[in-house]
């Protein structure tokens, strides 16, 4: 059965993950990092698409995005994946023997407000989240690295980015903020206000009542968490739960 076709609007922003297949290692040294980021780049001129951030893992990478055009995004991502799976496929010497990625990638739209900030710290901090870098700018293959001199054309972010940007992409995510980018990955669903996901989502979102459900595991967050830096409203303390883990690895 064919594939349903999906459109995405023009002007939103879209949290985009894409994973190899079977999770192998896409990337084991830093001229195949480098050579990611040539395809990424020319995917952006070719493209009419705003790149805002990325962040370019192991086994996946994450990229937020709008596209000028309804099929801009489609169009994008299926020359940045092919081209790049066509060299790395060369380059590992196993052309034809079976799939760079799995499946569809993922693609979430994101409200430009307080969220689009939550996904653009997830998407930065990620090598930090990982253990694999002990300040989140001193991983090379992100925007973040770049901001100063970027080697990937990167656009305006349609909200202020704040003046502490990278000190506040290396303070922990909140668990309200790792838990709502984690389940809108998991199930497609848009990211922003019940509202916005309303409007955008074309149906009624369920709005939480009764208890609130229990985090049992708190990959990101610091001993003691009481406020959002981002957004002033007080949270409820995770962290202080005995079945939260405070530290630990995370590759999403």
């Amino acid at each position: 059965m064919a594939r349903r076709r999906r459109i995405f609007p023009p002007g939103l922003v879209f949290h985009i993950v894409n994973r190899s297949a079977k999770r192998a290692a896409l990337f084991k040294s830093a001229y195949e990092y480098a050579a990611f980021e040539e395809v990424l780049g020319a995917a952006v001129e070719r493209a009419n698409v705003a790149l805002f951030a990325y962040c370019v893992m192991p086994n996946h990478w994450h990229l937020l995005l709008s596209p000028a055009d309804a099929r801009a995004l489609s169009r994008f991502m299926h020359w940045l994946t092919t081209t790049h799976a066509r060299r790395w496929q060369i380059h590992r010497n196993m052309d034809g023997l079976g799939a760079v990625y799995q499946g569809r990638f993922k693609a979430v739209a994101v409200s430009s407000d307080r969220h689009f900030l939550w996904v653009c710290r997830y998407v930065e901090r990620n090598a930090l989240r990982a253990s694999l870098v002990d300040r989140a700018e001193d991983w090379s293959w992100s925007s973040l690295r770049t901001i100063e001199e970027p080697r990937v054309r990167l656009s305006q972010w349609p909200v202020q980015r704040p003046a502490d940007w990278i000190s506040l992409v290396n303070e922990p995510q909140t668990p309200a903020e790792l838990e709502a980018v984690r389940n809108a990955v998991k199930t497609s669903e848009p990211l922003g206000d019940v509202e916005w996901r309303e409007s955008i989502w074309g149906r009624r979102v369920s709005r939480q009542t009764g208890r609130p459900r229990r985090i049992r595991h708190v990959r990101d967050c610091p001993p003691k968490v009481t406020s959002d830096p981002i957004n002033p409203d007080p949270i409820t303390d995770l962290c202080s739960s005995p079945t939260a883990v405070r530290q630990g690895r995370s590759h999403r």
